[in-house]
C-alpha cells in the first residue's frame, strides 16, 4: 500500500480566524457568510450612535461593557458585503471633528484624527465614525417606549437599535493586525474594531446595560442612563448641524 501524504491544510483567511473567535472564545452565534456577522436578539442587542454621542456614553457603562467603534472606511467599489458597515458613503470625511472621549475615572482626554490605536482602533475617528454599545437582548424592542418616557420620542433622533432577528458586522477580534483588513477580501471586515472587547471566557449579560437596572440595583449599567445621555448628544449634534445649514432666502 502507497502511503498517502495528506494534503496541507489551508490558511485560515481572516473571515475564517473571526469566525472561530467568537463562536469558540465567546460563545457568540455568527450569520454563515462573509464577512462575518454577529447575530443579534440572543445574547444582547445593539445600539448605535454617532460616535460623539457614543463616547459621551461610556461613564454609564462598566469597565467590562463590550463597546465597539464602526470606523467611516471608504466605500469602494464592487464591495459585496453590507454597505453600511463603512457609514455614509456620501461623506468625504473632509472635516475631521475633534472628539473628547472619556479616560478612566478622573475626566477625559481629546481623540484627534490619527491618535494611537490603543485610542480609536488603530484608524482616525474621522466624520461619520459610529459608535454600537452592546445592551441586554430585549434593549431594542424596549427603546421606542424609553424614548417617549423620557420625552425624546417625538424627535428624530440618530439612534437605531438591531434586536431579535438582525446582526451587525463583527468588529475584528482583539489582537489581529492592522495589515489583515485589506487582506481580507473584497467585503468589509474591518469596518468595525472593539473599543472594550468582550472577554473571552466571561458572560457577557451581567456587564450589559437593561432596564431591570434603573435607580440603581443589581451591578448591571441603567439602560435609561445610557439612552437619555445618548438622545441628548444626539439632539445637541441634530441643532448643531441645524445650524451650520446656509440660511435660505427667497
Amino acid at each position: 500500500m502507497v502511503p498517502t501524504v495528506p494534503l496541507p491544510r489551508r490558511p485560515l483567511d481572516l473571515s475564517d480566524r473571526t469566525r472561530q473567535w467568537y463562536e469558540n472564545e465567546l460563545g457568540w452565534t455568527t450569520v454563515p457568510g462573509s464577512p462575518v456577522r454577529l447575530a443579534t436578539g440572543m445574547r444582547f442587542d445593539v445600539l448605535e450612535v454617532p460616535a460623539e454621542a457614543g463616547f459621551a456614553a461610556l461613564r454609564h457603562l462598566g469597565p467590562t461593557s463590550p463597546v465597539a467603534l464602526r470606523r467611516n472606511l471608504p466605500e469602494r467599489h464592487g464591495d459585496s458585503g453590507d454597505a453600511g458597515d463603512f457609514g455614509d458613503p456620501g461623506d468625504s470625511g473632509a472635516r475631521e471633528p475633534v472628539l473628547r472621549v472619556p479616560h478612566g475615572d478622573s475626566g477625559d482626554s481629546t481623540v484627534r484624527p490619527g491618535d494611537a490605536p490603543s485610542r480609536c482602533g488603530g484608524r482616525p475617528v474621522r466624520r461619520g465614525a459610529r459608535v454600537r454599545l452592546l445592551v441586554a437582548a430585549g434593549g431594542a424592542e424596549e427603546l421606542p417606549g424609553l424614548l417617549d418616557w423620557l420625552e425624546w420620542g417625538t424627535l428624530a433622533l440618530d439612534l437605531t437599535a438591531v434586536g431579535a432577528g438582525g446582526s451587525i458586522g463583527a468588529p475584528l477580534p482583539p489582537g489581529v493586525p492592522e495589515g489583515a483588513i485589506s487582506a481580507g477580501g473584497s467585503g468589509p471586515q474591518g469596518a468595525a474594531v472593539w473599543l472594550r472587547p468582550p472577554e473571552p471566557g466571561c458572560e457577557v449579560e451581567p456587564s450589559l446595560p437593561t432596564l431591570s437596572a434603573m435607580g440603581g440595583g443589581g451591578g448591571a449599567p441603567d439602560l435609561v442612563r445610557l439612552v437619555e445621555t445618548m438622545a441628548t448628544q444626539c439632539h445637541r449634534i441634530r441643532l448643531r448641524r441645524a445650524c451650520a445649514q446656509p440660511l435660505a432666502f427667497s
